[in-house]
């Protein structure tokens, strides 16, 4: 899994019909302390995530197709997730 912050959305006139009213955000990634580096991802949304908000992404094809239930879809990368903190256990 990798974490991110949003930066914005994709808007497109013509898409894969796989994407029709779904939507595709741009996510800048970031480390375990939330600092951003100079990544980003696009990943198909499913919680109701906006600009400025730390997400949780699933990047792998197989897992994004299963919760988007479509095992034929042509998607890659899903945010899951809104990270309201994170905590490091710095003991370790």
């Amino acid at each position: 899994m990798i974490t991110g912050v949003v930066s914005g959305e994709i808007i497109s006139t013509v898409n894969h019909p796989f994407y029709d009213g779904r939507r595709m955000l741009i996510v800048e990634k970031t480390d375990e302390y939330g600092k951003r580096n100079d990544d980003y991802i696009i990943a198909v949304a499913t919680v109701e995530a906006g600009v400025g908000d730390a997400v949780l992404i699933v990047d792998e094809g197989n897992g994004a197709r299963q919760i988007l239930q479509d095992s034929n879809g042509p998607v890659r990368s899903v945010i899951v997730g809104i990270i309201d903190e994170v905590s490091i256990d710095s003991s370790s």
